[in-house]
């Protein structure tokens, strides 16, 4: 008996209106899960939460609607993002597909010129694009106001709750009006995550294209347990042994820059972005990267959210994270659209509760790999960067007195260089 074959979702089964379409064609070629399972529902003006990982083509989920919603009547879409490059992304992706259509956006961003800022929210835009902190100072200065809004949409929302938005956000909503569709995607569902949709929202759908939390399963992942004075070694080798584009995580803005400059002196082509750079300077270091003028971009978590780059080929966690969902959003550069990845995360002996705990998380075992045969110690300017010197998390630091052979059995292959998917809506529970 020959297997039914399972049709190919397309964008003209979802209810988008034949103007859009024409702007989707020769661009995107068939919907994403997310985009697949958010585009009907929202159009039929309901309130989401959509819990995603980063790369799944949520921008279009949320900017489809919105832009169909604002054609058909008058009023503004608001998105609101926890980072300046993040939201200079989504605009563009947003003009991409709705500026022959007249679409016009205003940009509410931190170290970005006030002046335009209200120029452009003087021109009455259709969509207000905004990090948290700069939209609420445009709203106390009464430079802006969101009586005409109709849809908000808040992308990344657990980032933004970790890097301390949350009494923004709530502000934002409270003045907002109540006759709104509002739109949250997330990586993962913190509580206070909920607690937002029990209270701002009108019975939202839960949209899941991946249990929160959970990685890609287009993504290798792999931790090698080194001494910190041997992960430059184990970079340097890394780095040789792999091709394509790299993108390391750094826990400090400090050890970003010791790390790019080691890098540098590798004689590999590498750029560091994080909150010490200026607007400007990370845009470069982005689109440098970008363009292939980069091989290796060294990011701390600050700026994580805001990199969205294709063909990442490998992802190195260079430190581990003081938060383990940024780990889901760290690896979630790589593997994206369906394509492989891979991810090596370094940790000290000591930090292998941290392992376990990122493994709960994830809900997958994550490759022990043997420290493969380092080069020689080049002179090094990284001091320090990693937590191996801190207290660990969830109580004693180090092993507590165990032996080497007490550390759990994770699965083991030898270190190798290299050249969805659950789904479902519910609605949601208050």
């Amino acid at each position: 008996m020959t297997p039914t074959k399972m049709a190919v979702p397309r964008f003209d089964e979802l209810g988008i209106a034949p103007n859009l379409l024409s702007a989707l064609s020769g661009k995107f070629e068939t919907p994403t899960p997310i985009q697949h399972q958010v585009i009907p529902v929202a159009l039929n003006g309901e309130d989401i939460v959509g819990i995603a990982q980063t790369g799944t083509g949520k921008t279009l989920a949320f900017g489809i609607p919105m832009l169909q919603r604002l054609s058909e009547e008058k009023g503004q879409g608001l998105v609101i993002l926890p980072t300046r490059e993040l939201a200079i992304q989504v605009e563009e992706m947003l003009l991409r597909v709705g500026k022959p259509f007249g679409l016009k956006t205003a940009l509410l961003i931190g170290g970005a010129s006030s002046y335009q800022q209200i120029q452009n929210l003087k021109r009455n835009p259709h969509i207000i694009i905004a990090t948290p902190g700069r939209l609420f100072d445009h709203l106390e200065q009464k430079r802006c106001s969101l009586n005409k809004v109709k849809i908000i949409v808040l992308d990344e929302a657990d980032r933004m709750l970790d890097i301390g938005f949350l009494p923004q956000i709530k502000k934002i909503l409270k003045v907002a009006p109540v006759d709104r569709q509002t739109l949250l995607f997330s990586a993962t569902m913190p509580q206070a995550i909920a607690q937002i949709a029990h209270t701002y929202m009108k019975s939202p759908l839960r949209i899941e294209v991946a249990p929160a939390g959970t990685s890609s399963e287009n993504i290798e992942q792999e931790v090698i347990f080194a001494l910190r004075d041997q992960k430059m070694q184990l970079l340097d080798k890394i780095l040789d042994d792999h091709k394509g584009s790299v993108l390391i995580f750094s826990r400090t803005k400090f050890g970003a820059k010791k790390i790019t400059q080691d890098i540098r002196n590798m004689g590999h082509a590498a750029a560091e972005i994080h909150s010490n750079l200026s607007p400007n300077q990370r845009r470069d270091a982005l689109s440098g990267f970008k363009a292939g003028k980069y091989r290796v971009l060294v990011a701390t978590d600050i700026a994580s959210r805001g990199i969205d780059v294709n063909d990442i080929t490998l992802v190195i966690n260079f430190d581990l994270p003081d938060n383990n969902d940024d780990y889901v959003h760290r690896i979630g550069r790589t593997g994206r659209a369906g394509k492989p990845g891979k991810a090596i995360s370094f940790a000290a002996p000591s930090q292998w509760q941290d392992i376990k705990a990122i493994e709960k998380l994830i809900r997958k075992k994550i490759t022990v790999a043997e420290t493969p045969e380092l080069p020689p110690k080049r002179e090094s300017s990284v001091v320090n960067s990693d937590r191996s010197m801190r207290p660990q998390r969830g109580g004693r630091g180090g092993f507590g007195g165990r032996t080497s052979s007490s550390r759990p059995a994770f699965s083991r292959k030898p270190y190798k260089p290299v050249n969805g998917k659950s789904s479902g809506r519910r609605r949601f529970s208050k």
